[in-house]
């Protein structure tokens, strides 16, 4: 499905940016459980995102790194395709964290009993990296925070755990 619609900005939180989606799309690729869309904005994408509701519209949040390489401004009508996202975490995962969970047992146990929430922050952390040793080492820190946690995720040790990864 596709739609125009303008780059908004709210004014009551950090999430400020914006696309509003009419209401009758928002229908269609949403159920009670899955609210989890591709976006492809202005031919870019696709973008792995959720559709949010605010009290009057649903709506998907444009971060700064889409926007800049986007140049979209505040009011700019944006060209929008969406598609419902089937993928099982939400998310793309790297070549590099699916190895690694198909290798570790338990890693890949305490991974599956966190949250989709969860899952999805993990799986990009890794995203984010665009070397493959640098992703691998990554993924190596998280399921290895996972192990030694018991599947308690602690961002703070699992940061110290990517430093200590990072200087090997």
């Amino acid at each position: 499905m596709e739609f125009l619609s303008p780059l908004g900005k709210f004014d009551f939180n950090h999430w400020h940016f914006h696309i509003p989606v009419p209401e009758e799309i928002a229908a269609v690729m949403r159920d009670d459980n899955h609210r989890r869309v591709l976006i492809w904005l202005n031919e870019s994408g696709p973008h792995h995102m959720a559709l949010m509701k605010a009290k009057k519209c649903w709506y998907i949040l444009v971060n700064q790194r889409i926007r800049e390489n986007l140049r979209l401004q505040e009011g700019q009508q944006v060209r929008v395709k969406i598609e419902r996202d089937h993928s099982e975490f939400g998310h793309e995962v790297p070549e590099e964290f699916e190895v690694l969970l198909a290798q570790d047992e338990e890693g890949e146990k305490f991974f599956r009993q966190l949250t989709p929430g969860k899952q999805r922050s993990l799986i990009y952390l890794v995203t984010q990296v665009k070397n493959p040793e640098s992703r691998m080492r990554k993924s190596l820190a998280i399921l290895h925070h996972l192990r030694t946690a018991q599947g308690k995720l602690d961002f703070k040790k699992l940061n110290e755990w990517i430093k200590h990864y990072n200087n090997l």
